[in-house]
Protein backbone atom coordinates (compact mmCIF):
# COMPACT_ATOMS: atom_id res chain seq x y z
CA UNK A 1 0.00 0.00 0.00
CA UNK A 2 1.07 3.38 -0.72
CA UNK A 3 2.11 5.91 2.09
CA UNK A 4 0.89 9.02 1.82
CA UNK A 5 3.66 12.13 1.74
CA UNK A 6 3.11 14.71 3.83
CA UNK A 7 2.54 17.72 2.09
CA UNK A 8 5.94 20.39 1.59
CA UNK A 9 6.44 23.05 4.29
CA UNK A 10 6.39 26.37 2.66
CA UNK A 11 9.51 26.52 4.80
CA UNK A 12 11.64 24.14 2.66
CA UNK A 13 10.13 25.89 -0.55
CA UNK A 14 11.48 29.13 0.50
CA UNK A 15 15.21 27.49 1.27
CA UNK A 16 14.68 26.54 -2.78
CA UNK A 17 13.43 30.14 -3.87
CA UNK A 18 16.44 32.31 -5.95
CA UNK A 19 18.28 34.66 -5.16
CA UNK A 20 16.09 37.94 -6.13
CA UNK A 21 12.63 36.83 -4.12
CA UNK A 22 15.29 36.82 -0.84
CA UNK A 23 16.09 40.09 -1.54
CA UNK A 24 12.59 41.04 -2.22
CA UNK A 25 12.10 39.16 1.20
CA UNK A 26 13.87 40.85 3.32
CA UNK A 27 13.95 44.04 1.49
CA UNK A 28 17.75 43.81 1.16
CA UNK A 29 19.98 43.99 -2.13
CA UNK A 30 23.13 42.06 -1.82
CA UNK A 31 26.24 43.85 -3.84
CA UNK A 32 27.33 41.78 -7.18
CA UNK A 33 30.68 43.39 -6.91
CA UNK A 34 32.77 44.32 -10.19
CA UNK A 35 34.98 42.85 -12.78
CA UNK A 36 38.20 44.89 -13.97
CA UNK A 37 39.52 43.99 -17.31
CA UNK A 38 42.97 44.57 -18.15
CA UNK A 39 44.13 43.77 -21.95
CA UNK A 40 47.36 44.90 -22.30
CA UNK A 41 50.25 44.22 -25.41
CA UNK A 42 54.05 43.30 -24.09
CA UNK A 43 56.88 43.65 -26.45
CA UNK A 44 60.03 41.55 -25.88
CA UNK A 45 63.02 43.22 -27.53
CA UNK A 46 65.57 40.40 -26.97
CA UNK A 47 63.15 37.37 -27.81
CA UNK A 48 65.00 35.34 -29.48
CA UNK A 49 62.45 32.59 -29.70
CA UNK A 50 59.13 31.34 -28.75
CA UNK A 51 60.74 29.25 -25.68
CA UNK A 52 62.27 32.57 -24.56
CA UNK A 53 58.76 34.04 -24.68
CA UNK A 54 57.10 31.20 -22.94
CA UNK A 55 59.61 32.09 -20.13
CA UNK A 56 58.94 35.28 -20.11
CA UNK A 57 55.36 35.35 -20.52
CA UNK A 58 54.58 32.41 -17.38
CA UNK A 59 56.97 34.26 -15.13
CA UNK A 60 54.61 37.92 -15.78
CA UNK A 61 51.40 35.93 -15.75
CA UNK A 62 52.78 33.62 -12.25
CA UNK A 63 53.48 37.56 -10.82
CA UNK A 64 50.31 39.30 -12.18
CA UNK A 65 47.98 36.08 -9.82
CA UNK A 66 50.02 36.40 -6.95
CA UNK A 67 50.47 40.21 -6.41
CA UNK A 68 47.06 41.26 -7.53
CA UNK A 69 44.61 37.42 -7.31
CA UNK A 70 44.42 38.06 -10.94
CA UNK A 71 43.43 35.67 -13.69
CA UNK A 72 45.65 36.13 -16.73
CA UNK A 73 45.64 34.50 -20.23
CA UNK A 74 47.56 34.92 -23.54
CA UNK A 75 44.57 35.95 -25.81
CA UNK A 76 46.46 37.02 -29.51
CA UNK A 77 50.07 37.09 -30.93
CA UNK A 78 50.79 33.37 -30.30
CA UNK A 79 53.09 32.79 -33.11
CA UNK A 80 55.14 36.44 -32.84
CA UNK A 81 58.31 36.13 -30.77
CA UNK A 82 58.64 39.18 -29.83
CA UNK A 83 54.95 40.24 -29.20
CA UNK A 84 52.09 38.87 -27.34
CA UNK A 85 48.69 40.21 -26.16
CA UNK A 86 47.53 38.92 -22.27
CA UNK A 87 44.23 39.99 -20.77
CA UNK A 88 44.07 40.11 -16.79
CA UNK A 89 40.73 40.01 -14.81
CA UNK A 90 40.16 40.90 -11.07
CA UNK A 91 37.50 41.17 -9.05
CA UNK A 92 36.47 43.43 -6.10
CA UNK A 93 33.75 44.85 -4.11
CA UNK A 94 33.30 48.27 -5.08
CA UNK A 95 34.58 49.84 -8.50
CA UNK A 96 37.79 51.85 -7.27
CA UNK A 97 38.98 48.80 -5.84
CA UNK A 98 38.71 46.73 -9.12
CA UNK A 99 40.14 50.52 -10.86
CA UNK A 100 42.79 50.61 -8.53
CA UNK A 101 43.98 47.15 -9.33
CA UNK A 102 44.06 47.55 -12.86
CA UNK A 103 46.16 51.06 -12.37
CA UNK A 104 48.75 49.13 -10.20
CA UNK A 105 48.94 45.82 -12.20
CA UNK A 106 50.06 48.35 -15.29
CA UNK A 107 52.33 50.27 -12.99
CA UNK A 108 53.92 47.05 -12.39
CA UNK A 109 54.31 45.85 -15.98
CA UNK A 110 55.72 49.10 -17.48
CA UNK A 111 58.44 48.59 -14.89
CA UNK A 112 59.59 45.60 -16.06
CA UNK A 113 62.13 44.50 -18.46
CA UNK A 114 59.93 44.53 -21.59
CA UNK A 115 58.17 47.13 -23.09
CA UNK A 116 54.28 47.87 -22.31
CA UNK A 117 53.08 48.83 -25.60
CA UNK A 118 49.25 49.53 -25.28
CA UNK A 119 47.07 48.94 -22.52
CA UNK A 120 42.85 49.05 -22.57
CA UNK A 121 41.29 48.92 -18.94
CA UNK A 122 37.42 48.29 -17.95
CA UNK A 123 35.66 48.17 -15.16
CA UNK A 124 32.27 46.75 -15.14
CA UNK A 125 29.45 45.33 -12.75
CA UNK A 126 27.87 41.79 -13.66
CA UNK A 127 24.42 44.04 -13.84
CA UNK A 128 25.62 46.11 -16.02
CA UNK A 129 23.76 45.89 -19.51
CA UNK A 130 26.44 44.17 -22.03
Amino acid sequence: SLIPREPTSTRSLRRSASLPGWRTRYGLSMPSGFVGILTFDLHMPDGASLKGKRRHLLHTKAQLERRFGASVAEVDLHDLWQRSRLTMAVVRRDHSAARQALEDAERYLSAQEYELVGCTRTVMSPDDDL
